[in-house]
């Protein structure tokens, strides 16, 4: 694709990042095949071309977002499924972050999306005000009739129920072993620890029986992904920079092998500090290495670990639909490793019709575009009933929490099954199969 920036744009470094990103696209449209906006509305604009083409328009001519350029971009997911089709490399990440960023500086939304914007920004991150929240949303369902569309959304997707003890971390976990193989920091995420707390105690337990140390640090309460994809950068970069200080200083301290997230969409933020700290002499060369360090549960288990699965734990077989979020097999290229982890149990694991289609959760997506989000949501459970699963796996707290409001065919994450079959209790979710 041709440019036309000045010198003087190119003197800003995420216009010449997005300048190289942009000659790479050669408009062959091959993206839009595999995007879940585009196939569902059918809009040029609604895919990753046409996005290209309006975040080009409006960074190149210093332009001011329209109404409807927002709309459409805002409508992207960010499920990077657009990157795995596209043959020459685009990195459209990087380019959507840089739209988004541009719009929040420089349009003027209504008053009350930006107050429910901000509400979004200022709650989700914070586990114990989530927490309220969702005792609040008890009350709320009473006046759900009354309440605008966007409060609506958030009560449908608020967990019906959460577990009333929230774990809390010790400062270190020990290995199993008299001599650790590996030590390592768990980012035990904001959302995650409160609606799911038994996946950070299944990561937990399965790399201590293992011979791995686990530090956590309940200060770190969110990756930065959520404002990051709101496109409130300030905000966002700051939480990077606390995160990134405090782990390094860890690792030079008392050193780490790995950062782990079980929770994909984190990851896919904490491999990508690297880029958003580029030129930050500063904070450069410790982000790189943060984002070296960061692995996703699975990778590890499967790079690092020799897992003792124990056959005869379980005796009864089952067919495991596995759900490959897209952070995961998009943002991270992360796949094959959980489906092999998986395969080693001894049951079934069954592929899932267009598993590379989104399932409508991406962060706060599933609230500010919730009907997209229930289209998208109504096609993952019918591919997903197609193929008959006791139960489905996925690595992700979004991915689960949305999942769950389509189906009552159980739903839990990788790690909790990988913990069952290496010596961990049957989890919860399942206690209804034999």
């Amino acid at each position: 694709m041709q440019t036309n920036f000045s010198e003087d744009q190119l003197k800003n470094k995420d216009n010449k990042s997005s300048e190289k990103i942009l000659r790479k696209c050669v408009h062959c449209g091959m993206c839009n095949a595999t995007c879940p906006t585009f196939n569902l509305l059918g809009d040029e604009l609604d895919g990753p071309r046409g996005r290209i083409y309006l975040i080009k328009e409006m960074i190149e001519k210093k332009k001011t977002p329209t109404k409807k350029v927002v709309s459409h971009i805002d409508k992207c997911l960010s499920c990077y499924s657009c990157m795995t089709t596209c043959p020459s490399g685009v990195n459209y990440m990087h380019l959507i972050d840089h739209g988004r960023n541009y719009v929040e500086k420089n349009y003027k939304r209504p008053f009350y999306q930006r107050v429910f914007r901000d509400f979004l920004s200022k709650t989700l991150p914070k586990p114990k005000i989530f927490k309220f929240l969702i005792f609040f949303s008890k009350i709320g369902q009473i006046f759900k009739f009354i309440l605008p569309n966007n409060l609506k959304s958030m009560l449908d997707v608020a967990p019906k129920k959460i577990y009333s003890k929230t774990l809390k971390f010790q400062k270190v976990y020990k290995a199993e072993r008299k001599k650790p193989t590996a030590r390592v920091a768990l980012l035990i995420g904001c959302v995650q620890r409160v609606v799911s707390p038994q996946i950070n105690e299944s990561t937990i337990r399965i790399l201590t029986r293992h011979g791995v140390e686990v530090t956590t640090m309940p200060e770190i309460e969110c990756c930065g992904s959520l404002n990051h994809h709101l496109g409130k950068e300030e905000i966002a970069k700051e939480t990077f920079k606390k995160n990134i200080n405090m782990w390094y200083d860890e690792y030079l301290k008392n050193g780490l092998d790995a950062i782990i997230s079980n929770t994909s969409g984190c990851g896919t933020t904490l491999k990508d500090y690297a880029f958003i700290f580029r030129d930050d002499n500063e904070l450069k060369k410790k982000a790189k290495k943060i984002s070296e360090l960061t692995k996703d549960i699975t990778e590890f288990l499967d790079q690092n670990l020799k897992l003792n699965f124990k056959s005869d734990k379980v005796t009864k077989k089952y067919n495991i639909a596995y759900h490959s979020a897209c952070s995961m097999q998009h943002g991270q290229k992360v796949h094959k490793q959980p489906i092999d982890l998986l395969e080693k149990t001894g049951n079934k694991i069954l592929n899932i019709p267009d598993g590379h289609i989104c399932c409508g959760s991406a962060g706060t997506y599933n609230i500010l575009q919730s009907d997209i989000a229930k289209k998208l949501l109504k096609q993952k459970v019918e591919n997903i009933n197609k193929v008959k699963p006791d139960f489905i796996s996925t690595g992700n707290i979004g991915c689960i929490m949305q999942i769950t409001n389509g189906t009552n065919i159980p739903i839990l994450h990788t790690v909790e099954v990988i913990d069952w079959y290496t010596g961990g209790p049957k989890p919860k979710s399942l206690s209804s199969l034999l």
